[in-house]
């Protein structure tokens, strides 16, 4: 007999940021010109004009207690004259929303502003109450048809730009999100592998390195262990002193690496109801890692996250004929500004059209 298995949600308390920058015009649109090409003969070419919307972002969460992530996006925009759309907490309702809200003109510059965790996915549902958005639920979504098209509101200048950490290095589902936001004329969907910093000390944006180390939530081995693990992690790294980086809160100056901490919880529930299987009975959390690591299910969902079972703290409990299973680990990342590399010590200006510093599909 088979094992009913629930699993829920991984849940990250990341505090960190993402954004590209908007280039903004007074006027209520921006002219594009694109060349049609006749297809009987190449060489004769028409130059149109066609009249693209002003830049428009989703705050697509809210701040929770100290976080400050959104209201400083927010801010951000707001200073740009970029109009703010609220309240579309999932894919499915930026589509309807974009859907709803078009005229003769496509959409110019479409940017999501979403809190997420690259060793999880994104913290924006596929469709209102629906998963957050991985590559597999996502997947599901389309093959299932929950999820809107979008209608001829796009064409091939509109750039529609996550500020969502972990996107780039993610790539199967960065594609799968330009699918998902495919209409009659293609639009670009733009990432960048760095963080995005909101509302720093020295610029209200600017973009950074992440490096991550990891340990037994409420069991760390000491900053300095910690320093040489990460150190031992990204050798090729020399212009940090990790030890200073890993005691530091924030940028004291421009361009110093500092540190962000946050963490990864996992839940699972195993019914053992109406099974003959039986529970397992654990003395120790070495016993519940070597119990894991038999389970091929679930060795396939920690493995996509990259980090080691030891680097969990374990808790287990049942209730009834349920065996529950919890673990917990901390996250450090060093954040490392982008500086110029001449003239005044400043931040590099984050640029869309930068190949560098942002991924197009």
């Amino acid at each position: 007999m088979r094992t009913i298995l629930k699993t829920s949600v991984f849940v990250a308390g990341l505090i960190l940021l993402s954004s590209p920058f908007i280039c903004c015009d007074s006027n209520e649109i921006k002219k594009e010109t694109i060349a049609i090409v006749d297809n009987n003969t190449i060489k004769n070419e028409i130059a149109v004009n066609v009249a693209a919307r002003k830049p428009i972002v989703f705050i697509t969460g809210f701040d929770k207690g100290n976080e400050t992530f959104y209201s400083n996006a927010r801010a951000y925009f707001q200073e740009k004259d970029i109009k703010i759309i609220d309240g579309q907490y999932s894919l499915e309702e930026i589509i309807l929303w974009l859907n709803k809200n078009a005229n003769k003109h496509p959409y110019g510059d479409i940017h999501i502003v979403n809190k997420s965790n690259p060793y999880k996915g994104m913290n924006l549902e596929t469709i209102v109450r629906g998963d957050k958005i991985t590559t597999e639920t996502l997947k599901r979504s389309l093959k299932e048809g929950t999820l809107p098209s979008l209608k001829d509101v796009v064409n091939n200048n509109t750039k529609i730009v996550f500020h969502a950490s972990g996107l780039v290095e993610n790539a199967t589902l960065l594609n799968t999100l330009k699918s998902a936001l495919s209409a009659k004329s293609l639009p670009k969907v733009i990432a960048s592998p760095y963080y995005t910093v909101f509302g720093g000390k020295f610029s209200n944006y600017y973009l950074a390195q992440p490096y991550y180390v990891f340990y037994p939530t409420a069991n760390s081995p000491g900053k300095i262990d910690l320093s040489k693990e990460i150190a031992r992690k990204y050798p090729e790294e020399k212009d940090i002193n990790w030890y200073d980086a890993l005691n530091n809160e924030e940028e004291r100056y421009v361009g110093e690496p500092y540190t962000k901490q946050f963490s990864i919880p996992i839940k699972w529930e195993f019914g053992y109801h109406n099974t003959d299987d039986e529970m397992p009975i654990f003395t120790s959390q070495e016993e519940v890692m070597d119990w894991i690591e038999q389970n091929e299910e679930l060795m396939v969902e920690m493995n996509a996250h990259n980090i080691p079972l030891e680097k969990y703290r374990w808790n287990w409990s049942t209730k009834n004929s349920t065996l529950i299973i919890r673990g917990r680990t901390s996250g450090l990342v060093v954040l490392k500004p982008l500086i110029k590399p001449y003239g005044d010590l400043e931040h590099i200006e984050p640029d869309t059209n930068n190949k560098r510093l942002y991924a197009m599909k």
